[in-house]
């Protein structure tokens, strides 16, 4: 009778061993899987938001009904609108305007825009040029040097040079002399040059056609052509019909002499 045979001990585990191997793998395999699950699958699709609506932008500010500049930016006024006597003038008159020094050959600009109404030359005013804008006002330069090319009838924006300085006329030294009227009333410019205003109501009419009743002597540093010949004769005139005599020495001053009746 052939004796029994035996399995070898090893052979007992084996079953048991292989099970655990693949339990051990398949634990280990499924964070694995998860991951790669993770790296195949889409992108999830974001949901758009919906922009909040932008805030309306307030409406630009309406342009100003009415634009003045200065004729000629940056320089002072040398003689103001109101009450003056000159050093040949008996008594005091209205200056019309402003004068603003500047040396001769400076570009003289349109104050607003506007249609040239005149030009040419007058005894006073010298070279000049009118202009004429909305609402009845009127632009006036005078003492002009030269004339740019400005006629009757042609349209000018503000801003344009229109003729250089020059101290043509009655004139006292290198200056442009500048008027603004309304409807014929003359203003003052101090009012409106270099200014704006959003309506007809916002305008200084009042305040521009003051005057001041104090009468400002003027000071000049050239008496115009021929202008103290008459003035000495003048004088001689006057101190004659009241028994006195008047002249004026080399040095410009006026010496009187009156007679006096013996007695």
């Amino acid at each position: 009778m052939a004796p029994d045979i035996q399995a070898p001990p090893a052979r007992k585990f084996a079953l048991p061993l292989t099970l655990g191997f693949a339990v051990l793998v398949a634990a280990a395999s499924v964070p694995a899987a998860r991951a790669l699950a993770d790296l195949i699958a889409p992108a999830p699709i974001a949901t758009p938001v919906a922009a909040a609506p932008a805030a309306p932008q307030p409406a630009p500010p309406p342009p100003p009904a009415y634009a003045f500049d200065a004729p000629l930016p940056g320089r002072e006024v040398a003689s103001p609108f109101g009450l003056r006597q000159l050093p040949w003038e008996e008594g005091g008159r209205l200056h019309e305007g402003v004068d603003i020094a500047a040396p001769s050959g400076t570009a003289v600009k349109v104050a607003a825009d506007g249609i040239v109404t005149r030009t040419g030359t007058d005894p006073g005013y010298g070279r000049f040029v009118e202009v004429r804008h909305k609402d009845g006002f009127s632009t006036l330069y005078a003492h002009l040097g030269r004339n740019l090319g400005m006629k009757k009838g042609v349209y000018v924006k503000r801003g344009t040079p229109i003729a250089v300085v020059g101290d043509s006329g009655r004139s006292t030294g290198s200056h442009l002399h500048f008027e603004i009227s309304r409807k014929g009333r003359p203003l003052n410019p101090a009012h409106f040059m270099d200014r704006t205003f959003a309506s007809a109501d916002d305008l200084p009419l009042k305040a521009a056609a003051r005057v001041p009743r104090k009468v400002r002597l003027a000071h000049v540093s050239r008496w115009p052509e021929g202008m103290k010949e008459k003035v000495a004769a003048r004088r001689a005139a006057k101190g004659s019909a009241s028994g006195t005599q008047a002249s004026r020495g080399e040095d410009g001053r006026v010496r009187v002499r009156i007679e006096v009746a013996a007695s």
